[in-house]
């Protein structure tokens, strides 16, 4: 072989040893990028926010006995005890045959509060609690648990309404009537 056709072959494998490390480089620059995509819509499919409250702990219901719902006369009362240490609390109540509604009470950065417990569209009746975030259990929609506007999700043109209450001596009361006019407007799109 003559010495032009050896700088000649040369040449071409240098050629080819650069395309094959910029192969390399761009492969690991697109390793990289499809972790750090990953890392981000598992956060966030997780409900972690980084919300006010500064932590991505998901708080998961606990349902609340029948036993410890009591109905007098125009008014439903919760422990609020049972809020406290259980963080988000699930309970339904029957309001005649066949009317049984679910709520949800819950505390977000110091407060209580008391909605509605449906995701209409996608029909499920559960929410956990991710920082200041509520999450549905079965759609992942997000809600601003301070508001109940729906943040993102396949349901969030469903707003979880407020249920007016009071909290004196370790119980949380509710008015019927406010429970009720709180799920029916959670049922429907948009606030009322």
């Amino acid at each position: 072989m003559g010495s032009r056709q050896k700088k000649k072959q040369q040449s071409k494998q240098k050629r080819g040893d650069h395309r094959r490390g910029s192969r390399i480089v761009l492969a690991s620059i697109a390793l990289v990028l499809i972790v750090a995509v990953t890392i981000v819509v598992v956060r966030y499919a997780s409900g972690g926010t980084g919300g006010k409250s500064g932590t991505d702990e998901v708080i998961s219901p606990t349902w609340m006995s029948a036993e410890a719902l009591e109905i007098k006369g125009d008014a439903v009362s919760i422990p609020a005890g049972e809020v406290d240490s259980a963080k988000m609390l699930h309970f339904a109540a029957n309001f005649g045959e066949g009317n049984r509604q679910n709520f949800m009470a819950y505390i977000s950065d110091g407060e209580t509060y008391v909605r509605a417990n449906v995701c209409p569209p996608c029909g499920s009746v559960g929410f956990s609690l991710a920082g200041d975030i509520l999450v549905c259990n079965s759609c992942g929609t997000r809600f601003k648990a301070s508001t109940g506007a729906g943040i993102d999700g396949a349901c969030k043109d469903y707003p979880k309404a407020e249920v007016a209450h009071t909290i004196s001596g370790g119980t949380i009361t509710m008015e019927i009537d406010d429970l009720l006019t709180a799920y029916q407007n959670t049922e429907k799109r948009g606030w009322p």
